[in-house]
């Protein structure tokens, strides 16, 4: 019961740590005239989405396809420039990062509930 407990702390933690640093990214789309302007944000979608599901959905044979698909649709994000970043405290990026290693740790480490 105890490790249950723990897990769920762990989960808590690192969903806090991905929201306090995934407040600050915006997406944005721009209407261009050209259909090539949108290419690069269309594929970043299509790729991650797509990364998402072979993740979950898919066998594990299939997984590591999932993790190519969401690396190509990162690098189309960066590519089409419409991810804005917004200024991030130290503090708040510190904060970020503890819970989620943090939670990882207790979400994974047999120590914490045995």
């Amino acid at each position: 019961m105890t490790k249950f407990i723990f897990q769920l702390i762990g989960i808590a933690l690192m969903l806090l740590g991905v929201y306090l640093l995934g407040k600050n990214i915006f997406f944005t789309t721009n209407a261009s005239p050209y259909f090539w302007r949108g290419i690069a944000a269309d594929i970043s979608v299509v790729a991650l989405t797509f990364g998402v599901i072979s993740i979950f959905m898919f066998p594990k044979t299939m997984k590591m396809m999932g993790f190519v698909l969401i690396g190509f649709g990162v690098v189309f994000v960066v590519y089409s420039s419409r991810a804005v970043l917004s200024p991030t405290s130290l503090w708040q990026f510190f904060l970020s990062i503890s819970s989620m290693v943090g939670g990882f740790k207790l979400l994974t480490d047999s120590r914490f509930g045995g």
